[in-house]
């Protein structure tokens, strides 16, 4: 598998250059250089496989030989322990259940994917993997469960003050070991840029291997992948195939990775791209032009990103053709009052307790039946987080029907650490050279 980045076509890397330095020097991202087919028999039987069997498909056409079949298997197997469930609410409504992970988030399949893959390129002696990471909510507390621990490794996440839940906040900074949590006055956009002037500076470069975990790094979008195919596996069992999504999209890396798996042969009619009111994309797609704002907090922080980076990758995957694109991809944007009014609406109608980010997701099904009334395709949409995660966020009565997990209880007695820091790269320089 060979990548190029974004802002260069013609550089050529493997996939263990891709994972470790995740993101080129252009400030572009990486790209695979050719998206395979899927075996036409696969599709074709797909409702025949298990999750890890799909994933193990998917994942060895894509790398290819970067990694033995063997190695693979077993990584795929301790990564993807978890089922990743599409909930059938009636005849034409699924809500794709991706939070039964140890996170209780769907970044878990990304995150912990993406630390076997460094764990199994990494060799003895080599100089420690600093991984940076900024979280809007539950990218961190994934990734954390998915490097605590991993040999050689030290991974520091930047989250924004007050705009993450307290349970994602217990998940970032009850870690230790080779965890660090570092909390930023300022917004994610702000997390998100200074992690990426780290891995532009050259004499951080000079003095550390870095490496990234957001969803810029390849690594966390091949994973990803693996749940809409079995989705559309799931569904092929009821005799259903014609199929749209409903994405909740932050930094697009969700989507993206849906996208990927339409170009490797998943047949999908099309993407919602779901938003709360940081709707750069939403925009962009009524306007044709793209204009990046200042994040503004929601009750769906997961996805309060004004600048989305995997947009570019989207944008990749269509040729920069928009229209192609939009043919594609619808996008619908709600605020925080019709947000709260598509979780009552799903608790009355289907009794299921969603949270913020599914209840967006779901909000855009019901939009684009409404101007769209003669479509009969089986729609699903997303649930990205166990609704546990949002406790402040849901009327007295639907709050009592959540079921808290026991790794959430179990992180309540936990020591707590975080350092604070301004929105000032030159203070998060100092922190990475003074802490080394």
């Amino acid at each position: 598998m060979k990548l190029y980045s974004t802002n260069n076509k013609d550089l050529r890397v493997s996939f263990k250059e891709a994972v470790f330095n995740s993101m080129p020097q252009d400030k572009g991202l990486y790209m695979p250089v050719e998206i395979p087919q899927l075996d036409a028999d696969f599709i074709e039987n797909i409702e025949q496989y298990s999750l890890p069997e799909i994933a193990y498909k998917v994942a060895s056409t894509l790398l290819k030989d970067e990694i033995p079949a063997e190695a693979l298997k077993a990584l795929i197997d301790e990564a993807i322990s978890f089922e990743a469930p599409a909930l059938k609410l009636d005849d034409k409504t699924f809500v794709l259940e991706l939070f039964h992970g140890p996170s209780l988030a769907f970044k878990d399949f990304g995150a912990r994917f993406m630390s076997r893959v460094m764990a199994y390129f990494l060799k003895d002696g080599e100089q420690l993997l600093d991984v940076l990471v900024a979280t809007s909510g539950d990218t961190g507390g994934a990734v954390a469960l998915g490097f605590l621990g991993v040999p050689n490794t030290r991974v520091t996440i930047l989250y924004p003050e007050g705009k993450v839940s307290p349970i994602q906040e217990l998940q970032l900074t009850t870690n230790g070991q080779n965890i660090r949590a570092i909390e930023v006055k300022g917004t994610f956009d702000d997390c998100q840029a200074l992690v990426k002037q780290a891995f532009a500076d050259d004499e951080l470069n000079a003095n550390f291997r870095l490496t990234s975990a957001n969803s810029i790094n390849i690594s966390r979008l091949i994973p990803q992948t693996f749940y809409y195919f079995n989705t559309y596996a799931q569904l092929k069992k009821q005799g259903l195939q014609d199929v749209i999504f409903s994405v909740p999209s932050g930094n697009f890396g969700n989507i993206g990775a849906g996208l990927l798996a339409y170009k490797l042969g998943l047949p999908v009619k099309q993407f919602i791209a779901a938003t709360n009111v940081n709707d750069t994309v939403p925009r962009f797609l009524e306007t044709g032009i793209y204009e990046a704002r200042p994040s503004t907090q929601t009750y769906s922080n997961a996805m309060d990103v004004g600048a989305p980076s995997n947009w570019i990758r989207i944008m990749d995957l269509f040729s920069d053709d928009v229209e192609a694109l939009k043919k594609m991809v619808t996008s619908y944007r709600f605020n925080d009052e019709e947000t709260l009014a598509g979780i009552k609406e799903i608790d009355s109608r289907f009794n299921y307790v969603a949270c913020p980010h599914t209840a967006i997701a779901y909000l855009a099904i019901e939009k684009f039946r409404t101007k769209n009334p003669e479509d009969e395709s089986a729609f699903v949409f997303l649930s990205t987080a166990h609704a546990c995660k949002f406790p402040d966020i849901f009327p007295t009565d639907i709050a009592a029907k959540i079921e808290i997990p026991e790794q959430v209880t179990a992180l309540e007695i936990l020591p707590r650490h975080a350092d604070k820091l301004n929105v000032d790269f030159n203070g998060f320089k100092h922190y990475l050279m003074d802490k080394a």
